[in-house]
């Protein structure tokens, strides 16, 4: 299992987001996203948030919030007859941050474009159909969850919220 982070950095009741158009065979091609990446040996989620962004975007975060688990399950089935699916499986840290010091100078990010969306306009830009489950639970300021989202062939098929600091769901 893959360990990622995403953080979604607020600014005046916007995200700053990144459309992801750059890589060649990204899984997250043409989507808008949060930032975030993957685990690099020995880190915590927070020193992965925190260098993850700065890559990103030139951004020193002074203070992040922990606010969830995503675990996320994908397959693809879509393939030629007789061979097996695909499965994919990721753990991710869900960030939230709204205390931090921008670069003098716009950075040039290597995945994609970055640009701060209005909250209320994240549902119009092209994302993942669970991103909008999570991001709701972060607008309700939900301190901490557990949500499972399971894809098949890019389509969510389940979810399953598991826990929140509220009480146990499951």
């Amino acid at each position: 299992m893959i360990n990622t982070t995403l953080c979604y950095i607020e600014k005046n009741a916007s995200y700053l987001m990144i459309h992801r158009t750059k890589k060649k065979n990204d899984c997250n091609r043409d989507k808008w996203i949060g930032i975030g990446g993957k685990f690099e040996e020995g880190e915590s989620p927070f020193d992965c948030v925190f260098r993850e962004v700065r890559e990103e975007t030139g951004i020193i975060i002074k203070k992040a919030e922990y606010r969830g688990i995503v675990t996320f399950v994908s397959r693809e089935t879509a393939k030629p007859a007789m061979s097996a699916p695909e499965t994919y499986y990721e753990l991710m840290h869900l960030f939230w941050c709204c205390d931090f010091e921008e670069p003098a100078l716009p950075i040039v990010c290597d995945e994609g474009d970055l640009e701060w969306i209005p909250k209320a306009k994240m549902n119009d830009l092209p994302h993942w159909q669970g991103d909008e489950i999570f991001l709701d639970l972060l607008d309700k300021k939900v301190p901490f969850f557990s949500l499972k989202l399971e894809y098949n062939n890019g389509r969510l098929i389940n979810s399953v919220l598991e826990y929140t600091t509220a009480g146990k769901i499951k």
